[in-house]
């Protein structure tokens, strides 16, 4: 991968990569691994963009495949390694520094794989017709389990902080 390529099309994106990974992993090396994968899979796959959608939803899609893809793996085969990333790209180290961030991520981590990405994409203030096309679903029952996810969420963190 160049680090052209990284800069201009995966950089610009690292904050959509990095809110989704760190939804599937639960320790920072998880995190960069599952982060490396995104990286290297978009770029696998650059040529497969048919701007049907814009980079960024596609930039969604391609990571919530990879996250979930390696989540499976992950639980039945804990040896894979990934180090596809140029030396001078460094991933941010305090991605598990705010302790309130941390939190809501345990709370999310608590869903379903569906609920995950969809309280994820509303949660960077995705529209429910964005939510649709990027999980593949109707535009219609989103707003129902996003009513649902909170609800869900709100229990979750108030056992946790009562």
């Amino acid at each position: 991968m160049s680090s052209d390529f990284y800069i201009s099309l995966i950089l610009p994106y690292a904050p959509i990569i990095i809110k989704i990974c760190r939804a599937y992993t639960n320790s920072q090396e998880d995190f960069e691994d599952y982060y490396q994968e995104v990286c290297l899979q978009i770029w696998r796959s650059k040529d497969n963009f048919r701007e049907d959608s814009q980079w960024s939803t596609w930039i969604y899609r391609l990571s919530l495949n990879v996250c979930l893809t390696l989540l499976k793996k992950s639980k039945n085969d804990k040896s894979y390694a990934t180090d596809y990333l140029p030396d001078e790209v460094v991933l941010e180290s305090h991605v598990f520094a705010d302790e309130s961030l941390n939190m809501l991520y345990d709370a999310i981590k608590q869903l379903s794989e569906l609920d995950r990405a969809i309280i994820l994409l509303y949660l960077e203030e995705k529209s429910y017709q964005e939510i649709a096309d990027i999980i593949g679903t109707n535009q219609n029952n989103i707003g129902v389990r996003i009513k649902r996810i909170k609800e869900r969420l709100k229990k979750i963190l108030n056992g946790k902080i009562n």
